[in-house]
């Protein structure tokens, strides 16, 4: 039986894509471990949802963060260079711009900032952008030190997006008004 423990970062370090061990703090797992746990959030709202649309466009997204993830873990890009499943680049980039654009069809324009919140899953897709607005913080950390393809960080600044976008539409859908700030 294979064991889901190797014990091989019991001393705080851990392997990358490609070969090659880093320290667990390094700012590559760190931004890792911040596109992974935006992830596990975008799962936790098709879990809260019951919008099959929203749920199948989350899943492409949760594929793609997958994808931007193993980018992220690999310190030779040439070691992912011809694996289709884990591109991230402006295919993507301009989907995600196309379901921006069908979603703000749908709604009010904005006037003024809003408060975070409303529904259940319109809340949680507000989190989920802060997580978003987080990870692209640390693809720039790392970018500023390391070769990062400049798609990856354009896809989360766009991925925000399409979350407050998504958080107005589950709103608006669920009747809870917005709160204006």
């Amino acid at each position: 039986m294979a064991r889901i423990y190797t014990r091989t970062g019991d001393g705080g370090d851990t392997g990358l894509l490609g070969g090659g061990r880093v320290r667990k703090s390094h700012e590559r797992v760190v931004a890792c471990g911040e596109v992974d746990e935006l992830n596990a959030l975008v799962g936790l709202v098709c879990a809260e949802s019951s919008d099959d649309e929203l749920t199948e466009m989350l899943l492409g997204v949760q594929r793609d963060l997958l994808a931007l993830g193993a980018r992220l873990a690999a310190l030779d890009a040439d070691s992912l260079a011809t694996s289709q499943k884990s591109n991230v680049g402006v295919d993507e980039i301009v989907k995600l711009e196309s379901w921006i654009d069908r979603v703000e069809v749908e709604l009010p324009e904005l006037h003024r900032f809003l408060l975070p919140g409303g529904s259940r899953v319109g809340g949680t897709l507000h989190l989920a952008r802060t997580v978003c607005r987080r990870a692209e913080r640390s693809v720039v950390a790392l970018a500023d030190r390391e070769d990062v393809q400049p798609e990856l960080i354009a896809y989360l600044n766009r991925l925000s997006d399409l979350m407050f976008s998504l958080a107005r539409k589950a709103n608006a859908e669920a009747g809870t008004p917005e709160q204006e700030w």
